[in-house]
């Protein structure tokens, strides 16, 4: 089970820091995507982190420098630092695994358990 905790209301150019705290199994064996959906639109991957064995990371080009991914093993969470947010970032945030590969996936389709969802609301 994945749950992801985080979202709120900000301005343009605040911060969040979104978690996905995983139970049953071990986060940093598989890859970890953060993806988001926006109203109307298609949901889109924003960051990957791979299992530890691979170590990749990954980022949409539109939240390149903005946002980090990272994951404290302690305590079995990946973590979604976002600065910088612009009303674009306006979306519901789901983390989910994926246990067929230990690197990079960016694809929706590959992921098998998803968390319920986080609203990130940036607006003036």
């Amino acid at each position: 089970q994945l749950v992801e905790s985080g979202g709120g209301f900000v301005q343009p150019g605040e911060s969040l820091k979104l978690s996905c705290a995983a139970s049953g199994f071990t986060l940093d064996h598989w890859p970890i995507g953060w993806f988001r959906q926006a109203p109307g639109k298609e949901r889109e991957g924003v960051s990957c982190i791979a299992s530890s064995v691979d170590g990749g990371i990954w980022y949409a080009d539109s939240v390149k420098s903005r946002f980090t991914i990272s994951r404290d093993r302690a305590k079995n969470t990946v973590y979604l630092q976002m600065n910088n947010l612009e009303s674009e970032d306006t979306g519901v945030y789901y983390c989910a695994a994926t246990y067929g590969t230990i690197v990079v996936v960016t694809t929706v389709d590959w992921y098998d358990n998803w968390g319920q969802g986080t609203q990130v609301t940036v607006s003036a």
